[in-house]
């Protein structure tokens, strides 16, 4: 099991980690933090799809065809938590490492934006408490860990789930 958690979550984790970096490095040069949450999301489950093959091959070739849904748990949740791992870690390097004022620069742009849709005086200042607190939020390494696990973690349950309830079979 440790093996077919560690070949998948590996794999998945360094899929989601190149795409990330790769899109975090684009819009910090262009200053675009717009971001596209579909393609994000896609990039997600994309990734998290070597759950589903390696709960497979967990099953076909370790457990003789026979899989309860919560072993298979266990190994898409390996697998999901190996990944976000892997993905966390990536994220912490570029930001830490490559691009100490991304939090400055998206907050900025976020600003132009909030300025831009004539927001009352009342709504700008909760925005921009908003982006204050989630910038004192990044500036502890472990609340900078949870929340960066928190953002891709949760696709991986789903995953695990509805994978688990596919390829059980008694």
């Amino acid at each position: 099991m440790k093996q077919i958690i560690l070949k998948n979550g590996l794999i998945a984790g360094v899929l989601i980690s190149t795409f990330t970096v790769i899109s975090m490095a684009f819009c910090y040069s262009s200053g675009n933090f717009d971001g596209n949450m579909f393609l994000g999301f896609t990039a997600m489950f994309a990734a998290f799809s070597f759950v589903f093959v390696g709960t497979k091959n967990y099953r076909d070739k370790i457990s003789s065809g026979k899989i309860s849904f919560f072993t298979a748990f266990k190994v898409g949740l390996g697998i999901s938590a190996l990944a976000s791992l892997v993905y966390v870690l990536a994220w912490t390097i570029e930001y830490y490492f490559f691009m100490p004022d991304f939090l400055d620069k998206m907050n900025n742009s976020s600003i132009q934006k909030f300025q831009s849709q004539n927001l009352n005086p009342t709504e700008l200042a909760a925005k921009m408490k908003d982006l204050e607190f989630g910038k004192r939020m990044y500036e502890n390494i472990l609340t900078f860990f949870l929340i960066t696990f928190a953002e891709i973690f949760p696709v991986g349950l789903v995953v695990t789930i509805v994978s688990s309830l596919i390829l059980k079979k008694k």
